[in-house]
């Protein structure tokens, strides 16, 4: 089989996604990111200062020699024993204020992390249920998932370790530039060529590794999604053999995230080794270089001036703070690859929070209210009456209108992309009370058409009006809490049955719902269960058969008692005895609420009093014969 060459194109992280990232952590941990700022300034100083220690206790030794030299030892250990006591008991001070900022700069960050990574994920999914579905009709329920697991978990990191050691290892660096430069200019020299040496390797591996580590976020991305779809269709892979293709397109994608994960993982596994080395030769150079200085007696050369040749008491300290210095470089290096990946992965949570949300520019509002003298009163209290407040801009008026569920469609024309119209010149109505199905072919346009009137999608031409006024002015949100929806896919949420069919009234009283599962044929198996109404369902109605899961979603929607029922295939997966006794119970007992259905059973046609055919983006009413004649054909 050829190599497939990876044509991907590469993932651009915006720029300040990182600075974006610190704004809201501050945001959100003003003080405590001021406390774990002030603690690890103070640790990181207090990296630093033993080597000053360490000079001033040279100094004390030699001039201890030079006294026991003319004095006697005794004289020249009591001459500075009190100084180096001094000192010792001052770093015992430094070391415990270290030790106490560590401590608590790693509580509070402990506390930060999870905290900020809790409040990303309340904003992403808070986010999220504002979008619209075009973008989960363009993205892979897999790749969604990924951004609450992978994609956070990179700020974990990166808020929890990287950050800290790269504030860290920087005021280090600064702390021991000064004190390298206070110490000898000439031996700087030589670190400072180290350091271009270790900026060059880190460039040109670091570089590599980072852009590798931006696709492999990408490449787990496809990966999971991949997976999560499988998952949701095992049956039908299974059904078809199709286990081996499957397993096939799955390898392929594995394989590209093991050559991103192996390629970057290479390059950022030989950069630390890389850079060791090259602090070891440097520690090697210095030596070499304070050693040949003190020998030569060259003048030394510092931040205080030109004077005195070299002594051991600079040089020893100025050997073991390059060791230190060359420590956090490589500290600095480390983290850069923690760091690009916690870029691309924000970027990829940022994407998702600034996606745009639905919008929504209704100003009409469903208000409870009652009637008196045929007048309509808006009521804060239920009553079981509802009404259209329709606030006039022109004049300042505010009308009401009882919601009664006529709906009319004048002259649609909708398309999910521009350049292709599913619906063109759709005119229809539904009056209050009656029902009215879509038939058609699979495709033309009969789910469609139920998800513009809950304004999933928006129109691109026409109007389509709900008790008289158009849509666009009602807003989303009360529109379809006027509307009890059925939708072809029954989604069914892990809980009771109790919770499932209360989605969309919480308020509702027991015999409320037993009367719904009533009128949905669903009380019968509900009852034999010895939980009842209280009987457990799985994820997407797991443990329960699809004509039952069925039955418990037409009670959802009934049970909310709203003046119109949606219903798309809702009874696909009843049998034929069942499906006429549903609908049976809810024109029975609802005589009121208009139906609108699409369908291509025989016993859902008979019922309807309109029956309209969607073919070729065209929507025309049939007549009874003719919609006897297409349930047969169908």
């Amino acid at each position: 089989m050829p190599k497939k060459i990876d044509t991907r194109p590469p993932i651009q992280v915006p720029k300040g996604t990182l600075l974006r990232v610190v704004k809201l952590l501050f945001k959100d941990y003003p003080v405590h990111l001021l406390v774990v700022a002030v603690c690890l300034l103070t640790s990181a100083v207090s990296a630093t200062l033993p080597s000053l220690f360490m000079n001033k206790t040279i100094k004390l030794i030699e001039q201890g020699l030079a006294i026991g030299k003319e004095l006697g030892w005794e004289a020249g250990l009591e001459a500075v024993a009190g100084d180096i006591t001094r000192l010792t008991l001052i770093l015992m001070g430094v070391y415990a204020v270290a030790l106490a900022c560590s401590f608590t700069y790693n509580r509070l960050m402990a506390i930060v992390t999870q905290g900020f990574l809790h409040k990303m994920r309340v904003r992403m999914f808070g986010g999220m249920q504002r979008l619209p579905l075009r973008y989960f009709d363009s993205h892979t329920h897999g790749d969604i998932m990924s951004h609450y697991t992978n994609d956070i978990d990179t700020l974990r990191q990166l808020v929890s370790q990287s950050l800290p050691n790269l504030l860290n290892a920087i005021v280090i660096i600064t702390m021991c530039i000064s004190i390298l430069s206070y110490y000898s200019l000439w031996m700087f020299i030589v670190v400072l060529l180290g350091v271009v040496a270790m900026f060059t390797v880190t460039k040109t591996v670091g570089g590599n590794s980072a852009r590798f580590f931006v696709r492999q976020q990408q490449s787990m991305g496809k990966v999971e999604g991949f997976v999560e779809e499988m998952m949701t269709g095992q049956k039908v892979v299974q059904v078809f053999n199709h286990e081996e293709q499957t397993k096939a397109d799955f390898d392929g994608l594995n394989e590209q995230l093991f050559k991103d994960a192996e390629s970057a993982n290479k390059f950022a596994n030989i950069l630390m080794p890389i850079l060791g080395n090259i602090g070891n030769i440097m520690y090697v150079a210095v030596a070499v270089a304070g050693g040949a200085l003190m020998i030569l007696k060259v003048p030394n050369l510092s931040l205080v001036g030109y004077g005195a040749p070299l002594t051991i008491a600079a040089v020893v300290p100025f050997i073991n703070m390059t060791r230190q210095f060359c420590a956090n470089i490589s500290q600095i290096s480390q983290q850069v690859n923690a760091v690009v990946m916690a870029q691309a992965g924000a970027a990829r949570l940022f994407a998702l929070m600034d996606q745009q949300p639905e919008t929504d520019e209704g100003y009409v509002k469903l208000v409870n209210c009652r009637e008196e003298n045929g007048e309509i009163i808006e009521c804060p209290e239920r009553t079981g009456m509802w009404a259209w407040k329709h606030p006039h801009q022109a004049d300042g008026t505010v009308t009401y209108t009882k919601l009664a569920g006529d709906v009319v469609l004048d002259h649609v024309d909708f398309g999910y992309v521009p350049e292709k119209m599913v619906l063109h010149d759709v005119t229809l109505f539904a009056e209050p009370g009656q029902k009215v199905a879509f038939v058609g072919a699979t495709g033309a346009g009969k789910t469609t058409i139920t998800n513009l009137i809950n304004r999933f999608y928006d129109i691109a031409d026409g109007k389509i009006r709900y008790d008289g006024i158009n849509i666009n002015k009602i807003q989303k949100s009360d529109l379809r809490r006027s509307l009890g929806v059925i939708l072809q896919d029954t989604n069914l949420f892990t809980g009771t049955v109790m919770e499932n069919i209360r989605y969309g009234r919480p308020d509702a009283t027991e015999e409320e719902m037993i009367q719904a599962l009533r009128d949905a044929c669903a009380w019968d198996f509900v009852s034999k269960n010895l939980k009842g109404i209280h009987m457990n369902v799985g994820e997407r109605g797991n443990g329960l058969s699809e004509g039952q899961a069925q039955r418990i979603a037409i009670a959802r929607a009934v049970l909310r008692d709203a003046p119109i029922l949606l219903m798309d295939e809702a009874t696909s997966a009843l049998d034929i005895a069942t499906e006429r006794q549903v609908l049976r119970n809810i024109i029975k007992r609802h005589p009121y609420k208009t139906c609108i259905v699409t369908t291509h059973r025989p016993s859902v046609l008979n019922m309807c009093q309109r029956v309209y055919r969607v073919v070729d983006t065209n929507v025309r009413e049939i007549s009874e014969e003719e919609s006897s004649r297409l349930a047969m054909d169908y």
